[in-house]
């Protein structure tokens, strides 16, 4: 296995970069040439983002940049030799000499991870590095990789006590393993039994019992990614990066023999309590910051592509905005309208990744399309993003308790790809089937009855409900009974209703864009947030009111109330001006090509609502952020 991992070919003793960059992409050229990676694009620019999460170089001359790529074809280690050195920006400022690449595939077997920590004792045994510096072929240069060291008689008996190790990286690929080696050659020196926990890419290996917990005379958490830290409550524990035993092993568990007995702030019940339920809504904000983030490129590609179909290639008739069969703009249509169909299974389907790691994310993505397919559950439509939410997090805690069951070792490798997929999958399945449907169809077809009792009253508060639906879930059911409505309302003759729904449809992904825009200065919204707010404000202007979903994902709590009110007083001002839509779409283009009796009021109430939505949520982030503050400092 190591020889499929490592060969004479993936050597190179000679390389001529100057620069950090310049020694990647001379690194993936060797990758791109022996077939090992597809695509040395996309392998470069995983390679930048693992190192955008912290440096990978080390002490001693020497950087593992490492990355996890659907580029990679078939794991491999390239390794490089500088002679002169590059600034690599390595934490003892020296030069960096000595190179190795690791590629792993995004998906597949793991076993590539098991032989790169099987070689991580390599690079910190005494005098490995400068033997290899001083190759002078790649033959030699491989041999020295293979070599097993000298059997050394133990000379210090590990009768010392008992020493527990945690060891973790963002990535789980190169430097998890060095530092549970380092860790373990550290507290053999000393004379200490080790047992090192490894959080890697292949899940968490090695885990100390209850039992072993309480006979260790102390801890070493070295770890930059969350670990459950209350287990070792009451014992001597100290937490530091995972660079930290790499450098200096021995030291550090000197240092934790020494350190004070940790208590996982639970000290007193009600502190236990708040600090539990903070770190719970941390959880759940990353959660659906990884669906959201995964999503975003979804609902811009597919937005902006209807969004310039319409625009260009549609024509109002009837049936709503049309474009003509077999021309090129709804070939477009087709693909946007793919984007789209995909954005809700991709939220649920990366929630549950965050939550459970790989083995959610099929089953994630099935409950997601699930969720917004009413057809499985016998209702007229889906339950939309908030469904995909919803899914999302049942499967991620599902799975991540299926896969911590205690399995026999000849089942255990079926279980990230086997069991947890298929038991999640069926579970997400059946609940929405038979447990979550048919109160959504249920809920529909109350709503539907509601309006149909509301059509002949007063049109104000009809123009609340409508507008309020049009706002609250953008395309999920409530959005979806109250377009299917007024769409229904249209054969009677009655397109007053779809007026009114057409100038609450836009409101949410404008009043996003113009809110983007208003609390740029506040620092209300990220970098990422800002560039969705382009790309809402163009689905907006054709009456896509789906490019509101990220934010909505994102902060519920300040966006859907701004959107429901905005969409009410774009609605409630429609039917006060008698505005009609005599087609089933929304949005300043449908008044633009004339499906509008009053084209300009219609705009009028579009911009309205879009500066109602803006400023509330404008105003809601601003005073959610001024009462966060005191708690932070």
């Amino acid at each position: 296995m190591i020889t499929k991992l490592i060969n004479e070919q993936l050597i190179k003793l000679d390389l001529q970069a100057n620069t950090k960059e310049e020694v990647f992409k001379e690194l993936i050229d060797v990758l791109e040439s022996q077939g090992r990676i597809s695509d040395k694009h996309q392998f470069l620019a995983d390679i930048k983002a693992r190192e955008e999460l912290g440096n990978t170089g080390f002490e001693e001359g020497v950087a593992l940049p490492h990355a996890k790529s659907a580029a990679v074809v078939e794991p491999a280690v390239v390794i490089g030799v500088h002679k002169a050195g590059i600034d690599y920006g390595a934490e003892d400022g020296l030069p960096s000499k000595l190179f190795f690449m690791i590629a792993s595939p995004d998906g597949g077997d793991n076993h590539h991870i098991e032989v790169l920590a099987e070689l991580s004792s390599k690079l910190i045994e005494d005098g490995f590095i400068d033997s290899f510096l001083q190759s002078t072929s790649s033959e030699q240069a491989l041999s020295l990789l293979l070599e097993k060291p000298a059997e050394v008689e133990q000379t210090i008996e590990q009768d010392k006590g008992f020493i527990i190790g945690v060891t973790g990286c963002p990535a789980g690929v190169a430097h998890t393993y060095l530092a549970a080696e380092a860790l373990e050659k550290g507290a053999a020196a000393l004379g200490y039994e080790v047992k090192v926990e490894t959080n890697g890419s292949i899940g968490v290996k090695n885990s100390p019992t209850d039992a072993e917990i309480a006979r260790a005379d102390a801890i070493v958490v070295a770890c930059d990614k969350q670990v459950d830290m209350a287990r070792f409550t009451g014992k001597r524990v100290i937490k530091t990066n995972v660079k930290a035993p790499i450098k200096d092993a021995e030291g550090l568990i000197q240092q934790a023999l020494n350190a004070p007995q940790y208590y996982a702030e639970a000290q007193k019940s009600d502190t236990s309590v708040a600090s539990k339920a903070s770190q719970a809504r941390s959880d759940l904000y990353r959660f659906l910051m990884n669906g959201v983030s995964h999503m975003i490129p979804f609902v811009v590609t597919g937005g902006l592509l209807i969004a310039l179909a319409l625009a260009i290639g549609g024509e109002p008739t009837e049936a709503g905005m049309a474009i003509p069969e077999g021309s090129m703009w709804n070939q477009i249509l087709e693909v946007g309208v793919v984007a789209f169909t995909l954005m809700i299974p991709i939220l649920a389907g990366y929630i549950a990744y965050a939550i459970a790691d790989r083995p959610a994310l099929a089953p994630g993505l099935i409950g997601g399309w699930i969720a917004n397919n009413g057809s499985f559950y016998g209702a007229e439509a889906g339950t939309g993003f908030i469904g995909a939410i919803v899914a999302g997090l049942l499967v991620g805690y599902f799975v991540k308790w299926v896969t911590s069951i205690n399995y026999h070792k000849f089942i255990q490798p079926l279980v990230p790809i086997m069991i947890a997929p298929i038991t999640g999958s069926l579970f997400i399945a059946g609940l929405f089937i038979f447990v979550i449907g048919a109160p959504i169809a249920g809920l529909m077809d109350s709503l539907t009855a509601l309006l149909t009792s509301m059509s002949t009253g007063n049109v104000i508060l009809l123009g609340i409900v409508l507008g309020g639906m049009a706002g609250f879930d953008m395309g999920g059911p409530f959005n979806k009974v109250a377009f299917l409505f007024s769409v229904g309302m249209i054969a009677s003759g009655q397109t007053q209703f779809m007026g009114a729904m057409a100038c609450a449809i836009p409101v949410a992904p404008l009043g996003m864009a113009l809110a983007t825009v208003l609390g740029r200065k506040l620092e209300l919204f990220e970098s990422s947030e800002v560039e969705a707010g382009k790309a809402a404000g163009a689905m907006g202007l054709v009456g896509i009111s789906e490019g509101a979903i990220p934010f909505a994902a994102q902060d519920p709590m300040s966006v859907i109330p701004a959107n429901i009110l905005g969409s009410m007083v774009a609605a409630v001002m429609a039917f006060s001006f008698g505005i009609t839509n005599s087609v089933a779409h929304g949005g300043p283009v449908v008044a633009l090509l004339g499906a509008m009796n009053y084209p300009l009021l219609a705009i009028v109430c579009m911009a309205a609502g879009t500066a109602v939505t803006a400023v509330t949520c404008v105003t809601l982030k601003k005073l959610r952020k001024e009462k966060l503050i005191p708690a932070v400092a």
